[in-house]
């Protein structure tokens, strides 16, 4: 068969399993060494925050791994080889992200001394809210954040390794990296810079840069999962240039990304293979690039579904350890006072493999939601956007008390709104923006019935969607993802303000006040 003509292609051959099986021993050998050498200090905050002792360096890779998911590996090639360029934008978001973070967020939760994210929620509000949005192999149950950072770091390596495969392959394949970038030119993939104001249109250079940096914001700034990496830094200093260093590993891992998505789009401009009924979903578009080019180097796709894999065992592992470092500091210690260090360590196991069944269990239900990437992102911005004006609010305004979990209300119920309402009603192709696709060179096309493609697909094949879509579908219900999180961020924040300003707060606020000294003092 012909590289990007279409059809089937090869399987695993025996050295990709070794490749992969390789890779992830190494993983798992990476926590049982860590836990090994920190055998002698076994206690809570060894294993939830590294004692405290990790430098910029690893911090910073290990923050840019948890970033590169399965979804960052396999989502966005994906994206760029259906809308083009357009994603890299997000590169100035993550510049916005890393400065807001480092020099607000960071000093706040650093000299706090907390080890979970939500116990400012409880010295501020009086309350506890855990709304996480976010393996057992990899033994984050026994090497705790050590072995998660530093896995990440032997991870990251293994991730960046498969993009770079996956471009040289295609570069030799098309007849050089020029040939690429005049064939992307050719297909339009390139015009990444589309200045409209239309908050509808899915992606455009205001919705990434201004949606896009709040939404990470949201997700650097008060995610327990990238929280616990930078406070586990020796120092303020460590902490906030882990942080910037993060830019340049962002910057590679998005550039890499999406050239690869550019890089597919060359060899299959003529062949789409979700059109040609090659692959069921979009996602699954790179790992079949990977075994129609790649599959005569054997051990070269075991390494790319090694990338994809220990991008995902980062995201879960620290998720998992961040569940575990939340359940302990929110919900036992305060009901079980006088538990030794050995006990927690236990517990601090034992919650590790339950949270590692119970992401199992969510990663099955995920799959159903449709495209990877910005299913992932939505749900982000529908959760965390909301929870960031809670702490917006806890910051800058003293006596907000009800009025910021009134907000919180609200915000959750006008972003879920909004989000489900999108997931049943998607966006027209006009505020989409879906590029072309052909399927003219394939040796074979299946005979296909459009109307149950995606929304991408059926634009492209003109063919006439369902006229029973409400009012709401066009104008509510299509509003970027990528807002999501600020429509949350500024319902949050406007309602609290409000509610604050009516019920007079000020002479009845009962949080910490500590809290409010220290927020105050560094913002």
């Amino acid at each position: 068969m012909t590289i990007g003509t279409g059809g089937p292609v090869a399987s695993f051959s025996v050295w990709d399993y070794v490749v992969f099986v390789g890779t992830v021993l190494g993983a798992a050998g990476i926590g049982l060494f860590q836990a090994i050498r920190g055998r002698k200090n076994n206690n809570s905050g060894e294993f939830l925050l590294g004692g405290r002792q990790m430098t910029a360096v690893p911090v910073a890779m290990s923050l840019t791994a948890s970033f590169m998911s399965g979804i960052t590996v396999i989502g966005t090639p994906a994206e760029a080889y259906r809308f083009g360029t357009d994603y890299w934008i997000f590169a100035i978001s993550y510049a916005i992200m890393s400065i807001i973070t480092a020099e607000i967020f960071v000093p706040l939760f650093y000299r706090l001394g907390i080890t979970s994210t939500y116990e400012y929620l409880e010295m501020r509000y009086g309350i506890l809210y855990i709304p996480s949005p976010d393996s057992m192999l990899y033994c984050c149950s026994q090497g705790g954040l050590k072995a998660v950072i530093w896995t990440d770091v032997f991870q990251m390596v293994i991730m960046l390794a498969g993009f770079v495969a996956v471009i040289a392959r295609g570069a030799v394949i098309q007849g050089g990296l020029g040939k690429i970038w005049d064939d992307c030119y050719q297909g339009g993939r390139l015009s990444a810079f589309d200045f409209d104001p239309d908050p509808l249109k899915r992606h455009t250079f205001w919705t990434i840069v201004v949606g896009g940096s709040i939404m990470w914001v949201s997700i650097y700034s008060i995610n327990q999962s990238q929280v616990q990496r930078y406070i586990s830094c020796k120092t303020l200093t460590q902490a906030k240039l882990s942080l910037y260093g993060n830019i340049i590993g962002l910057w590679l891992t998005v550039s890499l990304a999406v050239f690869s998505g550019l890089t597919m789009y060359s060899i299959y401009k003529d062949c789409d293979p979700f059109t040609n009924g090659d692959v069921g979903a979009v996602d699954q578009l790179l790992p079949y690039l990977v075994m129609d080019t790649l599959a005569a180097y054997p051990g070269v796709p075991g390494l790319f579904v090694s990338a994809a894999y220990s991008g995902t065992l980062s995201t879960v592992s620290s998720s998992i350890n961040a569940l575990v470092a939340v359940t302990v500091e929110d919900f036992v210690r305060p009901v079980c006072k006088n538990l030794t260090d050995k006990q927690v360590s236990w517990i601090n196991m034992g919650l590790s493999v339950f949270f590692g069944f119970l992401c199992i269990g969510m990663a099955a239900i995920a799959s159903l939601m449709g495209s990877i990437l910005q299913a992932a992102l939505s749900i982000f911005g529908m959760i965390s956007g909301p929870l960031l004006g809670l702490y917006v609010l806890g910051i800058l305004l003293p006596y907000a008390l009800q009025g910021g979990l009134t907000g919180l209300i609200v915000g959750l119920v006008i972003t879920l709104w909004v989000g489900i309402g999108a997931q049943i009603y998607p966006p027209l192709a006009d505020k989409t923006n879906p590029l072309p696709i052909s399927v003219a060179g394939c040796n074979r096309t299946q005979d296909l019935n459009y109307t149950t493609l995606a929304p991408w697909t059926r634009a492209v094949t003109l063919t006439p969607l369902p006229d029973d879509r409400p009012a709401l579908a066009d104008s509510w219900y299509s509003l970027s993802y990528l807002y999501f999180c600020l429509l949350g961020t500024l319902v949050t924040v406007t309602v609290g303000l409000v509610v604050s300003a009516i019920t007079g707060e000020d002479t009845s606020f009962s949080a910490n006040p500590n809290s409010i000294v220290h927020v105050m003092s560094y913002v």
